[in-house]
C-alpha cells in the first residue's frame, strides 16, 4: 500500500533529522551542513505497532537510494535458508543482504565494494567444508554470490573457487574428514584473493590483523575469526562483531581517496525492529567503536517497538517535534549514550483530516468522521490510513461512522484480495496465530487481571493446560509494546475496540452472537452478588452490554437521591462505557438516538408513583444519550448532546443536595464531548 506520511516533517524537512545526519536533503538531495560532522548519533525511532516506524525507513530508502548508498534490513525477517550450514547465523544472513543493497550504483560515484566483509564471510562459511562434501561448499559460496560480485563481477566465480579450495586442501596435510575451521578458512581466503581480488584489493586482508591474537597478520586474523566462530558462545559473538565492523570499514574506505565531490553525504543504514537480538548485534559494534573514538561516516536509523528496551537505557530521548531543527544530542559516558531515541508521536486531528482529504477529495464523508477516527485510533498512522482509505472507497460515505469503517472491505494492494478493515488492522497490529487473537478477543472484555483470569478459566481453560493463559497473553502484549493501564486488561482503546469487534462477529451465527454472549454472561455472573468478583457498577456495565438497560436505569433511579452525587455520576459514566452490541453491517440512525431523544415508545415499570416514573423515563433518556455519546465507534450528535445537557439540568433541580454537581455535569460534559474528550470527573476537572 502506497503510504502518504503525515506529521513526519521533523524527519523529512529540508533541515530535518534525516538531512542533518546524512548531509543531504531528502527531496532534491541538496547538500546541508552536518549537525554532528565527526560523531553522529544512531537515531532510533521508537513507537508501538502501527506508528509508522517501518514506513519512515522505507521512505528514507526511497528518497536516498539514487544519491547515496542505502540499505534496509528487517531484523524480524532474516530467516535461515532451507539448508543452512554451520556458518549461517542471523548476523551472517543479514550482512550480505545489507552489502548487496549498499553496492547499488548511485549518481556520480562508483559502486561500493566489500572486500573485507567478503573475506570474513567466506572464512566463516567454510568452517564445515570437507573434501567429501563438495556440494555444501558449492552451496555456501553461491549463497554469497551477490556479495562476492562486489569485488568480482564474474557471475560464475564461486563455482571455480570451490574446486580450487578443495584442491588446496588435498595438497595439504589435511587428511581428516572432520572440519578444521582454521585450515579450511585459510585455504579458502587464499584462493578467493588469488582468483578474484586485484593487487590493491588483496591489501584489504591486512585489516584483519587487528583481530585478537592475530599479531597484525591479516591471514592469521581471518583464520582465528573462523575458529572463534566455530567455537560459538562469546567467541562467536566477537567474530560476528568484527564482521559488522568489516562492513563499516568497507563503507569508510569507499569514501576515502576519491576526488572532491565524488561522493556526497553519508551512506545510510536502516535497521528495522532493532529491539530484537539481531538488531543489537548489528548496531552494537558501531556504537562501541564510536564510543571508543573510532568514527565512521554512516548515518544509522533504526527502530524499536519497545520504548523502554534495555539497549536504550542511556540514550538521549526526544519526542519527534523536538528534533525538527536540532537534535540537542551529546555523547555521554555510556556506550548507548550514542543513541538518539526519537519517540514517534501520533497524528493530530488536522493530519488525520489531511489523510481523509487525500482519499476522499470530493469531501463525501460527514464533517465529524475524521475527528471521530482520530478519537478511535489515537492518531496511530496505520489505522488512520486504513480507515481513511475505507472511507474514500465506500459508496455510502455520507452515512459512515467509525464502527462502519471497521466493517468495510478495502483493496489494500493490487496484488492482494480485498480485506475487511478490522481484520487487516488486527493482522498488522497483532501478528501471530489465529488462536492468539481468539484468546485476546475474549480477554479484551475483561476489566483487569482478575476478571481476565476468570474468563481464561471459564472460556479458555482447555486451551492452556500448561499455564495461566491470561498472564501469558498479558506478557505477550507487554512484550509487543502495548501499554498497560488500570481498569482494562487491554488498555489501548483502538486495540480493545478491534478485539471486541472480532469477538462480536467471529462466530458464523451473527443473530445469536454466541461467543460474545457467553463471555459477557460469564462476567455478569462473576460481578453479581455471590459471584467471584461482586461489584455493582461492573455488574450493571455487563447488563448494559447484554442489552438490559432497564436494570441500569432502575439502579440509577433508586440511588439518585443519595447524597454522594459525584459517586452516582461516576457510576453512570462507568456504566455507559460499555461496548454497544452493534448488528453486523448496520447503517442508518443508531437505535440509541431515538431513545435519548424520547422518540422511542416506552412505558415505565408498573407500580411507580408519577414522580418516580418521570425520573425513570428521564434517566432512561440520559443513559442512552451518554451511551451513544461515549461510544468511540459512533459520532457525537448535537441534538443528543443538547438533550443530555437538558436532562442533567432537570435532574439538578430535583435532587435534594446535588444541585451543583449535576449542574456542572450539564455544563462541562457537553464541552468534553464537543472537544472529543472523555467525560471528566468531577465534571470540569482534570480527569478526562
Amino acid at each position: 500500500m502506497e503510504r502518504e506520511l503525515y506529521g513526519r516533517e521533523a524527519i523529512f524537512g529540508n533541515d530535518g533529522l534525516a538531512a542533518r545526519l546524512t548531509g543531504l536533503t531528502p527531496y532534491g538531495s541538496v547538500r546541508v551542513v552536518y549537525e554532528h560532522p565527526a560523531d553522529p548519533p544512531v537515531a532510533v525511532l521508537t513507537g508501538g505497532r502501527g506508528m509508522g516506524k517501518t514506513a519512515v525507513l522505507k521512505q528514507l530508502r526511497h528518497l536516498y537510494r539514487e544519491v547515496t548508498p542505502v540499505a534496509l534490513v528487517d531484523c524480524e525477517a532474516v530467516l535461515p535458508p532451507a539448508d543452512p550450514g554451520p556458518g549461517w547465523t542471523p548476523v551472517t544472513g543479514a550482512l550480505p543482504q545489507l552489502a548487496a543493497q549498499l553496492t547499488a550504483r548511485v549518481r556520480a560515484a562508483r559502486p561500493v565494494q566489500f572486500p573485507r566483509l567478503s573475506l570474513g564471510l567466506v572464512a566463516v562459511a567454510s568452517i564445515s567444508w570437507t573434501r567429501e562434501d563438495e556440494t555444501r561448499a558449492q552451496r555456501d559460496l553461491q549463497s554469497l554470490g551477490p556479495l562476492l560480485a562486489t569485488v568480482d563481477g564474474r557471475g560464475d566465480a564461486a563455482t571455480g573457487w570451490v574446486t580450487k579450495v578443495l584442491t588446496k586442501l588435498a595438497a595439504s596435510a589435511f587428511d581428516s574428514v572432520a572440519p578444521m575451521a582454521g585450515m579450511v578458512a585459510e585455504a579458502t581466503v587464499e584462493t578467493v584473493m588469488e582468483e578474484s581480488f586485484s593487487r590493491f584489493q588483496r591489501r584489504s586482508a591486512d585489516w584483519y590483523g587487528r583481530y585478537p591474537h592475530a599479531g597484525g597478520n591479516g591471514r592469521v586474523g581471518l583464520r582465528q575469526l573462523a575458529v572463534d566462530f566455530e567455537r560459538g558462545g562469546d567467541l562467536r559473538r566477537r567474530a560476528e562483531d568484527h564482521l559488522v565492523l568489516a562492513m563499516a570499514e568497507d563503507l569508510v574506505r569507499a569514501y576515502g581517496g576519491l576526488s572532491r565531490g565524488a561522493r556526497r553525504g553519508r551512506p545510510v543504514l536502516l535497521v528495522d525492529n532493532a529491539h530484537v537480538p539481531l538488531g543489537r548485534q548489528l548496531v552494537g559494534p558501531l556504537l562501541r567503536q564510536r564510543a571508543a573514538g573510532t568514527h565512521d561516516r554512516i548515518a544509522v536509523f533504526a527502530t524499536s517497538r519497545v520504548r523502554d528496551h534495555e539497549g536504550l537505557a542511556h540514550a538521549v530521548r526526544r519526542r519527534l517535534p523536538e528534533v525538527a531543527h536540532a537534535s540537542h544530542w551529546s555523547r555521554g559516558t555510556g556506550v548507548t549514550s550514542g543513541i538518539l531515541a526519537v519517540e514517534l508521536t501520533p497524528l493530530d486531528p488536522e493530519q488525520v483530516r489531511s489523510a481523509f482529504d487525500r482519499h476522499d477529495p470530493r469531501g463525501r464523508t460527514q464533517a465529524g468522521l475524521a475527528r471521530g477516527v482520530h478519537r478511535l485510533t489515537g492518531g496511530r498512522p496505520l489505522a488512520v490510513e486504513l480507515l481513511a482509505l475505507a472511507a474514500g472507497q465506500s459508496p455510502d460515505a455520507a452515512s459512515l461512522v467509525p464502527g462502519a469503517l471497521l466493517d468495510a472491505v478495502v483493496e489494500v494492494r493490487e496484488d492482494r484480495a480485498p480485506a475487511r478493515v478490522a481484520d487487516e488492522l488486527l493482522a498488522r497490529l497483532l501478528p501471530g496465530p489465529a488462536q492468539r487473537l481468539d484468546h485476546l478477543g475474549v480477554l479484551a472484555a475483561a476489566h483487569g487481571e482478575d476478571s481476565a483470569r476468570l474468563l481464561a478459566e471459564n472460556r479458555l481453560g482447555r486451551a492452556a493446560p500448561d499455564g495461566d493463559v491470561a498472564l501469558r497473553m498479558r506478557d505477550a502484549l507487554r512484550a509487543d509494546g502495548w501499554p498497560a493501564g488500570p481498569g482494562r486488561f487491554v488498555a489501548d482503546p483502538l486495540l480493545r475496540a478491534l478485539l471486541l469487534h472480532r469477538l462480536r462477529f467471529q462466530d458464523d451465527d451473527h443473530h445469536s452472537h454466541g461467543v460474545w454472549q457467553a463471555v459477557h454472561v460469564t462476567l455478569r455472573g462473576a460481578y453479581a452478588p455471590g459471584g467471584r468478583l461482586p461489584d455493582v457498577p461492573h455488574l450493571l456495565h455487563q447488563k448494559l452490554v447484554l442489552g438490559d438497560a432497564e436494570a441500569c436505569v432502575a439502579h440509577l433511579r433508586l440511588r439518585f437521591d443519595e447524597p454522594d452525587v459525584l459517586a452516582w455520576l461516576g457510576s453512570l459514566r462507568f456504566i455507559v462505557s460499555a461496548p454497544y452490541p452493534r448488528a453486523p453491517g448496520s447503517t442508518g440512525p443508531d437505535p440509541r438516538r431515538a431513545v435519548a431523544l424520547g422518540r422511542a415508545d416506552h412505558a415505565p415499570p408498573q407500580g411507580l408513583e408519577p414522580p418516580a416514573a418521570e425520573l425513570h423515563t428521564r434517566l432512561r433518556r440520559l443513559l442512552h444519550g451518554l451511551w451513544l455519546l461515549s461510544d468511540p465507534l459512533a459520532l457525537p450528535d448535537e441534538e443528543v448532546i443538547d438533550k443530555m445537557a437538558h436532562e442533567l439540568r432537570q435532574l439538578s433541580g430535583r435532587h435534594p443536595t446535588g444541585n451543583s454537581d449535576l449542574w456542572d455535569a450539564a455544563k462541562h460534559w457537553p464541552r468534553d464531548i464537543r472537544a472529543w474528550r472523555p467525560l471528566s470527573m468531577p465534571p470540569g476537572g482534570d480527569d478526562a
